[in-house]
């Protein structure tokens, strides 16, 4: 299966030279970074220090507001890997031109390199989340995201470490520049080599007129987005996500200053901490998300964030700092433990709540403007950066509260967002719901899947054994489906809102709502013309006795009207578990079984003209066999 091959993608040309060359890229900008922060800090007296320091952040976070807006275009106009290329050829430019700033010691020289190194960053990131979608199959998608979301977050801290290190050797007769000079000027060339051997990207929109507004260009495609409330959700969940690692990774230096009592070494380990679990989590979501994007995972995600956050405030707030600034000390401490489990914790929710929303966004933006949507992605994640910053002043300095009463405040402001997007895009509870089911009460196993055609539309039609059989199908095959189901059941507390987010369509007897009736058949062939994929229980109830029960002729009615494919399928295993009419009404007696392992099989479509609901049901009766 795909999820479990996601690290066999670091073995392919169509992903591994771009990976290669998006993490080198990550590495460099943050050896010059930080090498230049350490450098000013330790040079320049603590006034003149901080405000070039705050001025260096402000000054790379700039170009992703001037600069996203056209980058998207761009990289909607030109081929991704000659984009790619010749960005890569411009960070050797700049890296020439900062080696010969830090060693004019000119300060402001490097700010203006590292505001160069940042313009290269807004342009390089539209390539780099629009280029997978070509590159992967929607199988590889989520892995691959996975994939360079830990590249990515190592790289970042990989080079904030050697950064700083480095800066450190940077005195009168110490080899420190001349190192950094080497480091990042290796690494920009052998960054763009590498780039020669992503394959091409063809280009979704050649004859682009490009707008170099960046506000008007933002805003139009900010309302191009919201056409599609998944994707403009993700965009909002995915920044958000970007203001509470800044709140988090921001206050780490004074966090460790004046709450632990610690000193440098102790801020690596604990950015260490934060940023290794990211990677696990980013790598633990491919996992888990059986090849396909798995909105599930972001409610997790989210719920774990505003816990661990809520439990990290908890164990800062009433953490007594060691006498010895020392690393050592600080791991002697009893309360250490717990800090560094929840920073953890932190990042792999992280990790989960991030993944899907990068791939969610990629999957279902329109192709000719992914690259802009990922733009205007990259201004919003920016902008929300800022309002950390700011949320960090307000709190920290105006209103005088404690880190640790301020890591309160953000995880609490996550649950508030968290609901708030939720709420507006149901299918996050819906995916939560089918997910915890299909890895929970019930073991589910596939075969011949692959035979349910990837687009265009086509009826399932499959026996009917339980109140969650729609559930268990929409968990296991990838495309979206369309639910055809018993009006009764439709209307069925809390699972109605899972059926209706999922567009289920109900219906009745003809004698019971005619108009009720007449408005589901409309729907249906309105959806099949939309190119839906459709799934229809022909028996029309709950099973009482496990057996199949006669097909209704309903669905000769839908293909006479809307001719198209059928995929005859059947559950197996679903008989006398939790949800089925086992001895009884659901729900009315104890299950003989709590747990079930339950197979979903897919037969051979079938032409519209062959399908008769008595041959049909013989069909399903095959693929079911004598496991109920």
């Amino acid at each position: 299966m795909a999820h479990k091959n996601q690290f066999q993608l670091l073995g392919s040309r169509r992903f591994l030279p771009f990976f290669c060359t998006q993490s080198l890229g990550a590495f460099n900008d943050n050896v010059f970074k930080n090498a230049l922060i350490v450098m000013i800090a330790f040079r320049l007296a603590t006034a003149e220090a901080n405000f070039l320091i705050n001025l260096a952040a402000g000054l790379f976070i700039l170009p992703f507001f001037l600069f996203s807006a056209t980058a998207g275009q761009v990289a909607d106009k030109i081929d991704k890997s000659t984009l790619i290329r010749r960005i890569k050829l411009a960070e050797i430019g700049i890296v020439l031109f900062g080696i010969g700033a830090l060693y004019s010691g000119n300060n402001y020289l490097c700010l203006l390199v590292l505001f160069l190194l940042g313009v290269q960053s807004a342009f390089f990131g539209p390539v780099k989340y629009a280029i997978l979608p070509q590159h992967l199959r929607k199988a590889e998608l989520v892995g691959g995201n996975a994939l360079v979301e830990m590249g990515t977050f190592v790289s970042i801290l990989t080079g904030t470490i050697v950064g700083g290190l480095l800066a450190g050797f940077t005195g009168e007769g110490e080899p420190g520049l001349l190192w950094i000079s080497a480091v990042i000027l290796v690494t920009a060339i052998t960054g763009y080599l590498v780039s020669r051997a992503i394959p091409q990207a063809v280009p979704p929109a050649p004859d682009l007129q490009i707008n170099y507004n960046p506000v008007t260009q933002t805003n139009r495609i900010l309302k191009e987005a919201a056409k599609t409330p998944a994707v403009f959700y993700a965009i909002i969940g995915i920044s958000w996500f970007w203001l509470l690692g800044a709140a988090y990774l921001t206050q780490i230096p004074s966090l460790t200053r004046n709450v632990l009592g610690g000193g440098e070494s102790l801020v690596t380990l604990l950015l260490c901490c934060f940023t290794i679990g990211v990677a696990i989590g980013s790598l633990l979501c491919g996992r888990l998300s059986g090849g396909r994007v798995e909105l599930g995972l972001v409610p997790i995600g989210a719920a774990g964030l505003t816990v661990v956050g809520v439990l990290l405030a908890s164990a800062t707030g009433n953490y007594q700092p060691p006498v010895e600034p020392t690393v050592a000390a600080f791991w002697a401490n009893e309360g250490a433990p717990a800090i560094l489990i929840n920073l953890t914790l932190i990042g792999i929710f992280g990790g989960f709540f991030i993944v899907p929303l990068y791939s969610m966004m990629q999957e279902r933006s329109d192709a000719t403007i992914r690259a802009r949507i990922i733009a205007v992605n990259n201004v919003m994640n920016a902008l929300f950066m800022v309002v950390a910053a700011i949320l960090g002043i307000v709190f920290l300095n105006v209103l005088g509260a404690t880190i640790p009463q301020f890591f309160l405040v953000i995880a609490l402001m996550n649950a508030a967002v968290a609901i708030f997007v939720f709420t507006r895009v149901p299918e996050f509870a819906m995916r939560l719901l089918i997910w915890l089911l299909s890895h929970t009460m019930y073991r589910v196993n596939h075969e011949g899947l692959e035979r349910i055609p990837a687009e265009g539309a086509a009826i399932i039609a499959c026996n009917h054994v339980s109140y969650v059989d729609a559930l268990l199908l929409a968990g296991a095959i990838r495309r979206p489906i369309r639910f055809i189901m018993y009006k009764p059941i439709y209307e069925i507390p809390v699972l109605h809102f899972i059926f209706k987010t999922s567009r289920a369509i109900p219906i009745c007897s003809k004698q019971q709502d005619p108009e009720g009736y007449a408005r589901a058949f409309a729907e249906i062939e309105q959806g099949l013309k939309d190119g839906d994929l459709l799934c229809i229980f022909p028996e029309g109830q709950l099973t009482k006795d496990g057996e199949l029960q006669p097909f209704k002729v309903g669905i000769e009615k839908i293909l006479q009207r809307t001719p198209v494919p059928v995929i005859p399928m059947a559950l197996r295993g679903l008989w006398g578990s939790f949800f089925s009419h086992k001895d009884g009404s659901a729900f009315s007696t104890l299950p003989r079984r709590f747990w079930s392992r339950v197979c979903v099989v897919a037969g051979s479509p079938l032409a519209a003209a062959e399908v008769k609901a008595e041959a049909l049901q013989e069909t399903v009766a095959d693929l079911r066999g004598e496991a109920r």
